[in-house]
């Protein structure tokens, strides 16, 4: 598109709210949201002698113009709905120059249900609305080991569903209140509990005598374990060390970048104590990094009724009213003016310093600087599929956060398929993987088990949804036509845009990705032989002669197939399962 039509549609540009979109032919470039969408859209040029980029704008934003050649928008009916739309899109097609936030990560809280009759302590991500239940958190980090250090220094029912004491009670860890009247007893030791939520750091003593114990016994197993809860313990909020000295909660956010990334700091103050620090680094690009860094913060989770920041944004108001709705309070965002909320933004700006400052050689730049990639990819996400003889037609997606360095299991997917070939299979996973953009966040990057074909089917589908995601491809070294797997020793082939590459097999990158492919061939296995033994109970002799399913499941798991069920003997299969199961099966093999 000339200039000159990108000119026509900026003077045919309502004077109303809405999300606008800046496009380089059909590749989404930026998403934007105004509250007067020609007055906002008009501030990006300058009309004389002819259209050209603002030059007070930032070098970036002169860049993206220069680059744009055309422009969409929607309108709406409010400047918040237009708030929410831009979030939405941006989460959805991760346009090349909107700043990008990994939003779909989530804290853990630790939470005590009240209304039970013994209250006990579990982690969760999901906040109820629910003023009997209390919340500690959201933690960045030492959730879990602070869950254990409480059981272990309070006797709390520790088992959800307990019908009689157990070994807990035998090591003094348990008052069985599952047996026993304890109710007094147990109210006080639950307000201890509390108590030492709030300032952790109360439960070193106790935690120490036991390490000490262990390891007089020999146990040193066990006093290894409590050594490194202590240490999460005391690092928990190392770098802040706050209390306030009185009974309020609110969050702060701080933000301090350098040419290449924006780094952010909330701190979580809690009863007058800060309980959790959470860092963002991401690539500095354009957008509003406050707006985003709110609404991703508080998409799930508890709402405080204070939030302070250091200085004016525009969309106070709007952030405002969007988090009150969604708290069903009040919910303030304030600019810090007393000498106490001061120190606590320097102290959070101190803390997102250093996270900018600290240097990144994992993975994740590797990857981008190799492959020349659009964005780092912290969040991966990893297809595969699986069948036999079109039979329990599976279809796997594993993901991976290169920041905790591990697989996150909770965001594993798998998809029931029905195309009958390889091709419409991975077609089929991956528009069904696009269309819930919208619920659960696109990804940095996507890795496909296949060749230069499926690369190109998932790029024309993203392409087609006005996408900007990566997709890197592999397939299996071919060995006399068949696919060779071996680890450590297998050359397989990296697919990415046009180019091939077949890196050694000592290289970082090829086994990083193949580590990731092999997950999600496990993972894609596993599901389709869950599958395909489901199909097969239901067509089994065994099933048909009154076997129960979940005898079935025994039998199959230890004999693997049903031609091993019925060449066993009676006594192997009573072992298995019990008498009456083998009477049944030898019945029908004879």
């Amino acid at each position: 598109m000339q200039k000159s039509n990108l000119l026509d549609k900026i003077k045919s540009l309502p004077n109303s709210s809405g999300v606008y979109r800046y496009y380089h032919n059909n590749t989404l470039l930026y998403v934007g949201k105004a509250k007067d969408l020609k007055k906002r859209v008009k501030s990006y040029f300058a009309f004389t002698p002819s259209l050209r980029a603002n030059p007070k704008n930032s070098p970036r934003i002169i860049k993206l113009i220069e680059e744009a050649n055309n422009l969409e928008y929607t309108a709406t009916n409010s400047e918040l709905d237009a708030l929410i739309l831009e979030n939405s899109l941006i989460k959805q097609m991760r346009p090349k120059y909107n700043i990008l936030l990994r939003d779909d990560k989530t804290y853990p809280y630790i939470c005590c249900d009240l209304k039970e009759t013994y209250p006990r302590f579990e982690i969760t991500r999901k906040v109820k609305k629910d003023p009997l239940t209390k919340y500690y958190g959201p933690y960045a980090s030492g959730a879990k080991d602070l869950l254990e250090a409480l059981y272990l220094c309070y006797p709390l029912r520790q088992m959800k569903s307990c019908k009689k004491r157990c070994i807990f009670y035998d090591m003094s860890r348990c008052l069985a209140p599952c047996e026993f009247s304890v109710k007094d007893e147990y109210e006080n030791i639950l307000k201890q509990a509390l108590q030492a939520l709030k300032n952790p750091k109360q439960m070193l003593q106790t935690l120490n005598e036991k390490m000490f114990r262990y390891a007089d016994n020999e146990n040193y197993e066990e006093a290894a374990k409590i050594r490194d809860m202590i240490n999460h313990i005391k690092n928990l909020n190392q770098e802040i060390e706050v209390d306030l000295a009185k009974d309020v909660s609110f969050d702060v956010f701080a933000i301090t970048n350098n040419n290449e990334f924006l780094s952010s700091t909330r701190l979580v103050i809690n009863h007058g104590k800060v309980i959790s620090v959470i860092n963002e680094k991401i690539s500095n690009k354009e957008g509003d990094f406050l707006t985003q860094l709110i609404l991703a913060n508080y998409k799930e989770g508890i709402i405080p009724n204070n939030i302070y920041i250091e200085n004016y944004n525009e969309n106070i108001k709007l952030l405002e009213e969007y988090l009150s709705n969604l708290a069903n309070h009040k919910v303030n965002i304030k600019i810090a003016k007393t000498l106490e909320i001061k120190k606590l933004i320097q102290l959070a700006k101190n803390n997102a310093l250093i996270n900018l400052e600290k240097t990144e050689n994992n993975i994740a730049n590797k990857l981008k600087s190799f492959f020349n990639l659009g964005n780092t990819p912290y969040n991966i996400e990893v297809f595969d599929n699986s069948h036999f003889q079109g039979q329990a037609i599976i279809g796997a997606l594993v993901s991976y956060d290169v920041f905790s360095n591990s697989f996150n299991k909770n965001n594993y997917k798998r998809f029931n398929l029905t195309s009958n070939n390889d091709y419409e299979q991975m077609r089929e996973m991956l528009t069904r993987r696009i269309n819930s953009f919208d619920k659960s966040a696109c990804p940095d990057l996507w890795i496909i088990d296949g060749g230069k074909a499926l690369l190109d089917l998932a790029n024309e589908l993203l392409a087609q949804n006005e996408i900007n995601l990566d997709v890197i491809a592999i397939s299996k070294e071919k060995l006399n036509h068949l696919a060779h797997r071996a680890k450590g020793a297998a050359r397989d082939k990296i697919h990415f845009k046009d180019k091939e590459f077949n890196l050694k097999t000592s290289d970082e990158i090829l086994q990083f990705i193949q580590k990731l492919r092999d997950e999600a061939h496990r993972f894609a296995i596993t599901c389709h032989q869950n599958a395909k033994r489901k199909q097969d109970i239901k067509s089994s002799k065994l099933e048909q002669i009154g076997i129960s399913k979940a005898s079935i499941v025994k039998l199959l798991k230890y004999f693997e197939n049903y031609e091993n069920i019925y060449n066993a003997s009676y006594d192997e299969i009573a072992k298995v399962t019990n008498k009456n199961v083998a009477t049944k099966i030898s019945q029908i093999i004879k």
